[in-house]
């Protein structure tokens, strides 16, 4: 049955399939859906470089900071992101994803002409809402076009979207801010992305749901239809790894969000640097060791997988256990050189569990579940991470101000950057305990809802 199908394949498939059997075109297409993950980084990151200027012009305080570069974003972020990746599931990724660039994108612009709390809270708002659209269409497409045992490492160069946006949100961020201010900033960072999002529209093809396991969605009966939303969320949380995976991420998030929101302001406030000093260092960190951190993560836990499914999850749990003393050494030391040298590793290993958490997520559900399965991941990690993050080490700057001064930023990543970073590795490990046994409960549950199907369209 599945052959005749195949045959009666419209050419406009056809010509897909065949683009996406050649490996360059897989890799154009995993570039290019990276290259916009680094520029809603950048246009999500820059705002961290720049908030101090903002801060003294706007006349903010740090819980308005934290409000603006964190709650507000997650909030709207993670609402937005189920309802499209629920689109994502049935239609078409490809200009889903143009569509979230080129609205970010904007949106970033408008910031620079923010002339208040409420109007910079609003462009951010729209930031966010541009953003919901990115990475849930992103990552099913990129685990349509790549197998299995691949998967990871090829999430693993799309996440590094994070370290690179990273990178330039700083770099760029802290020169552009020194040579032509914060309004000019966002205007420079902002406009590329909008030709992106016209490259992106024209030039990636829509994969066949199911490519790389060897099905199509023509040909595989039960990915006609995506199943409910409430089903998905069912299957999710009925699974203790998945459970355990989630709230390990957002906790991971939450210590790396905070750190990235409020590290240069930590560094203006106890070492005073400016901004172009700070965003080369941070540049270097967080956005090149960043990077070498979450590739070399991803390669890992898939080489290490053959051999043990859990590696998955134990990969980012040492990496995290590892990190947590020296989380406490970054904000204890007194002295610049020794923080950053504390630093180094945290900031390394921040995002590396973000491959291996997405490839366990799509192997626990079906290929019309996958954008919706990451929203809801994306869902736990944001609101945890983006949302509470940045927040609370505001609130708790705020309120140790009157007795620690300039330090009570210190104190506060200090607290909370230690103790999420402990409590997210202890996630991970209980994660691991599940993994294999909810696997098999996931293929179980796959092949009766194939029999099913099959069954209704023999009927």
């Amino acid at each position: 049955m599945s052959l005749c199908r195949a045959q009666e394949r419209p050419p406009q498939k056809q010509a897909v399939t065949m683009n996406y059997n050649n490996k360059h075109y897989r890799y154009y297409v995993l570039g290019l859906l990276t290259i916009g993950y680094v520029f809603s980084f950048i246009d999500r990151q820059i705002l961290a470089i720049l908030q101090e200027p903002i801060k003294l012009e706007l006349g903010l305080s740090d819980s308005q900071l934290g409000l603006i570069s964190g709650f507000s974003f997650a909030l709207f972020y993670v609402v937005l992101g189920l309802p499209i990746a629920r689109w994502a599931d049935k239609g078409s990724r490809r200009g889903i994803v143009a569509l979230a660039v080129g609205v970010w994108s904007l949106m970033t612009v408008f910031c620079g002409m923010a002339q208040n709390f409420w109007q910079m809270l609003l462009a951010r708002i729209g930031v966010a809402a541009g953003e919901a659209g990115g990475s849930p269409p992103s990552h099913s497409l990129i685990s349509d076009i790549f197998a299995p045992e691949k998967r990871a490492t090829a999430l693993g160069v799309y996440s590094i979207g994070v370290n690179v946006g990273i990178l330039f949100g700083f770099l760029a961020g802290g020169w552009l801010n020194h040579l032509y201010g914060w309004r000019m900033t966002f205007f420079i960072v902002g406009v590329p992305g909008i030709a992106l999002a016209l490259l992106m529209r024209y030039t990636i093809r829509e994969p066949e749901r199911g490519f790389s396991e060897g099905r199509s969605g023509d040909s595989f009966v039960t990915d006609k239809a995506a199943p409910p939303m409430m089903a998905v969320v069912r299957h999710l949380i009925s699974m203790p790894s998945f459970r355990h995976l989630a709230v390990g991420s957002g906790l991971a998030a939450f210590a790396g969000y905070a750190a990235a929101n409020w590290m240069p302001s930590f560094l203006m406030r106890s070492y005073q640097l400016d901004s172009a000093d700070i965003g080369t260092w941070l540049a270097l960190f967080a956005g090149l060791g960043g990077a070498i951190g979450t590739f070399s993560g991803s390669w890992l836990a898939d080489r290490l997988s053959v051999r043990d499914i859990r590696w998955y999850a134990w990969t980012p749990a040492v990496a995290l256990a590892l990190a947590t003393p020296l989380v406490f050494l970054t904000f204890w030391a007194g002295s610049f050189e020794a923080t950053m040298a504390a630093h180094l590793f945290p900031a390394c290993v921040t995002t590396l569990y973000l491959a291996p958490v997405i490839a366990v997520t799509h192997r626990l559900v079906e290929n019309r579940m996958r954008a919706l399965a990451s929203a809801i991941l994306f869902l736990v990690l944001n609101i945890i991470g983006l949302g509470l993050g940045p927040l609370m080490v505001g609130m708790l700057s705020d309120a140790l101000s009157a007795s620690l001064g300039v330090e009570s930023l210190r104190q506060s990543l200090l607290i909370l950057g230690t103790l999420a970073t402990c409590w997210s590795a202890l996630h991970f490990f209980l994660g691991a305990r599940h993994l294999k046994s909810d696997l098999a409960r996931a293929a179980v549950a796959a092949e009766e809802r194939q029999a099913q199907a099959q069954r209704y369209a023999n009927a």
